[in-house]
């Protein structure tokens, strides 16, 4: 079955060409009206070079008006020959024939009956096009008409092609291919859904984040951040780097640079509770501070730092190289790219 899409909506038909494998591209004088187009004629010169294949409509009140129609399009300076879209009627299948005698190609449309089929597949429409969407909203079973136009192309042996159009949701496209059509059109809203599955959306997430564990290390998603301060330091100036940094700790390290313990915003608070307004004059070494602080190597795959995370119970972690400092891994760094859940606790 052929993939369609139903638009005139430019960008639209930019993302779904993107898929590569897009057949052609329907159209409809309500489609152009909703989308604002008022030089319909420039919009079809347009399409017709941007799709495999392009169905316009050739609208006449009579035979002669719709091959009127037909020519003055086909004489326009399209990229390439379109197929003419016309509705089923009596002087609608006339003028498919006609047309069909001088080359051109026809979709005859706007059927809802097998009879109405039978006369356009008389007529040499190159598509007979059903309406699903309108169909079932008045209570029809359409799928039996599509699978009953299907039957009479295959007994009898004619050339047409049955269109399934008017899909209102993903549904359609499944009953479309059961049905066993040539062509299915749709909008774009359809047609980006078809490979969307919440399993399937799972099993890529778990994927991902078992090859993110596996093969990423804790200095690639560490931020750039490393704030650090000195026992001397007034604890004004250690929240001025925690500030600085964004992050709720501040490693406290000796004069060559080596982790002695780390000052957390839990720390702050506590000191806060004890000290009162005085604390903000104080030195660290006047203060606790989180001793033994949790640490991991700038070269650990991230599978250790969510499973001390985890086993922990801490938000952050001091990320060393050689016993220094050189970052701290924040819980909310692995909570953005999905590796732990806010409520792990």
């Amino acid at each position: 079955m052929k993939l369609y899409l139903d638009s005139v909506d430019f960008n639209e038909i930019e993302r779904a060409l993107e898929f590569g494998f897009i057949g052609g591209l329907t159209t409809t004088p309500t489609f152009m009206h909703r989308q604002g187009i008022k030089d319909i004629d420039a919009a079809i010169v347009k399409l017709s070079g941007m799709v495999p294949e392009l169905q316009v409509e050739a609208l006449g009140d009579t035979v002669d008006e719709i091959i009127l129609e037909a020519k003055r399009i086909a004489d326009l300076p399209l990229a390439k020959e379109v197929v003419f879209k016309v509705p089923v009627s009596n002087h609608g299948i006339t003028a498919c024939k006609k047309l069909r005698d001088l080359g051109h190609r026809v979709n005859v449309h706007l059927i809802y009956t097998l009879n109405q089929a039978y006369m356009a597949l008389e007529a040499g429409a190159s598509f007979i096009c059903p309406l699903a969407g309108r169909l079932q909203d008045q209570g029809h079973d359409v799928i039996t008409l599509y699978e009953q136009c299907v039957d009479v192309i295959d007994n009898y042996g004619y050339d047409s092609q049955v269109m399934f159009s008017s899909v209102r949701y993903p549904e359609h496209v499944r009953q479309a291919l059961l049905a066993g059509v040539h062509v299915c059109t749709m909008p774009y809203s359809i047609m980006s859904k078809l490979c969307d599955n919440s399993l399937t959306q799972l099993g890529a997430d778990q994927f991902k984040e078992h090859t993110t564990l596996i093969t990423t290390r804790v200095e690639q998603v560490m931020r750039k951040e490393n704030p650090t301060c000195k026992e001397n330091d007034t604890l004004r100036e250690v929240m001025i780097r925690m500030t600085e940094s964004g992050l709720g700790a501040v490693s406290v390290v000796t004069n060559g640079g080596e982790l002695i313990n780390v000052f957390t915003d839990g720390d702050l608070r506590r000191a806060m509770q004890e000290h009162g307004k005085e604390v903000f004059t104080k030195k660290l070494s006047d203060l606790k501070a989180t001793t033994d602080p949790l640490t991991l190597e700038c070269t650990e795959l991230l599978e250790a730092a969510v499973k001390l995370f985890k086993d922990k119970q801490v938000d952050n972690i001091v990320v060393v190289n050689d016993g220094k400092p050189v970052g701290i891994l924040d819980i909310q760094d692995l909570v953005k790219i999905n590796l732990i859940t806010p409520s792990y606790r």
